[in-house]
């Protein structure tokens, strides 16, 4: 009979020709852990990085008194990126509840809905989003319904909203006068740890999955993200709310020199061909307490004229992210 070594055994090194047996007889079942058990016996061991799957939050009956404030989270599909000849095929929003200091209250409505455009969608466009012209085929989004949670509300937030902004307002006037923040431009990111904006990247590193690329998911995900607190920081979302109540200037630099064009995009300026009703120009949105530090820029480093005096403009959450 061939010796083996038990490794159940007290004593190390001991061989026995039962082994196989004492074996069997030592063995425990193992013991049932539960799954909150299961995530943090995994994350304590510093191998491994847990995420949870997005859980839709439910619509509340009433509205809570503590939260007064009506928001909108909103995420559109589109045919392609102008706004002007494409068309909007998908769209999702996420009526909520907030107060004054930001804080987040309940969700009090949901709506998605898809449309039929008027020719095909592009091959591009359904790779990355999933829907497909038999999906929408006699599709149309339900009107009523969308002005009923979009009328009250007193805020409008998208994640990209110089996007979906001009889409929304070319499709139905319930979107025009409307306040308007962006999750993506208005919040710093990094300084809460963050090491891009996209959605998808943030919905992961706040330890979530989700669905992604479908307007009503969309939505929720980024409900969750701006939820995320950080110490010292308060939420995302009372971030986004206090940047938007900020007035802003958009500075417009017409007649710059040509061969200046390097130094004003390496600054952040952008170009506008003026087919938008902008001046034909460079432009670039400034706090407005950053006002007279770039009209300085301007006059002493591109202008070089001490009198320059660019057009201005100052926006409001009613003005930012229009076409």
């Amino acid at each position: 009979m061939t010796a083996q070594f038990d490794m159940f055994s007290n004593g190390a090194g001991e061989v026995s020709p039962n082994s196989s047996r004492n074996a069997q007889t030592k063995r425990h079942p193992p013991t049932a852990m539960s799954e909150a058990s299961m995530v943090q016996h995994l994350m304590e061991t510093g191998r491994y990085r847990i995420l949870k799957k997005l859980e839709p939050r439910a619509i509340v009956p009433s509205m809570r008194p503590e939260y007064p404030l009506r928001g909108v989270i909103l995420d559109t599909e589109t045919t392609g990126l102008n706004h002007r000849k494409d068309e909007i095929i998908e769209i999702g929003v996420i009526a909520f509840t907030f107060d004054e200091c930001g804080m987040l209250g309940d969700v009090t409505g949901i709506y998605g809905g898809l449309q039929q455009p008027t020719g095909s969608i592009p091959a591009e466009v359904t790779k990355l989003t999933g829907i497909t012209d038999e999906m929408v085929a006699g599709q149309v989004i339900d009107t009523v319904t969308l002005r009923s949670l979009i009328e009250p509300a007193d805020l409008i937030i998208a994640h990209n909203a110089g996007f979906d902004r001009p889409f929304c307002e070319a499709f139905s006037s319930v979107f025009k006068g409307k306040a308007w923040a962006c999750s993506n431009a208005e919040i710093d990111w990094s300084s809460r740890g963050f090491e891009g904006t996209k959605l998808g990247y943030l919905i992961g590193q706040a330890g979530y999955f989700h669905d992604g690329h479908r307007a009503v998911d969309d939505c929720f995900a980024l409900m969750e993200v701006l939820a995320q607190e950080k110490v010292g920081f308060g939420t995302a979302f009372a971030e986004l709310y206090a940047t938007s109540q900020r007035s802003r200037v958009r500075i417009f630099a017409e007649n710059s020199p040509f061969d200046m064009k390097d130094h004003l995009k390496g600054r952040g300026y952008r170009w506008s061909d003026g087919s938008d009703g902008r001046p034909k120009s460079w432009w670039i949105e400034v706090d407005e307490e950053a006002l007279e530090a770039e009209l300085h820029y301007l006059r002493t480093e591109i202008y070089r004229y001490p009198d320059a005096d660019p057009p201005t403009k100052r926006l409001t959450a009613f003005d930012r992210f229009r076409a």
